[in-house]
């Protein structure tokens, strides 16, 4: 007798067809749904939560504020140091001269 492909076999299915699935298998079906099934929500409830969070610590507009005043710091003390530098060439020469004397 030729033995039989799975597709032949899936024509001869129906309500008196035996499986043959033990309950231990069943039960571990029935367990992999359900783990499958709470990983899924519980991904999906992090995702909305993430959503939510972090809120920005700093607006768009609070940034280019905090940006515009640390550029304006640096320019005032790159203006300080250069008339410092100019101070301190002043002293050197009067030095000097002094020194000459």
């Amino acid at each position: 007798m030729k033995k039989k492909s799975a597709i032949d076999r899936l024509d001869e299915l129906g309500e008196d067809t035996v499986l043959g699935l033990s309950v231990k298998s069943l039960i571990a079906v029935a367990m992999t749904v359900a783990v499958a099934a709470s990983g899924y929500t519980m991904i999906k409830q992090d995702i909305e939560l993430a959503k939510e969070l972090p809120e920005p610590p700093v607006t768009a507009e609070q940034f280019e504020l905090q940006t515009e005043i640390i550029e304006n710091a640096i320019i005032e003390t790159k203006a300080d140091i250069s008339e410092i530098k100019r101070q301190m060439d002043r002293m050197e020469s009067r030095l000097f001269e002094n020194s000459r004397r």
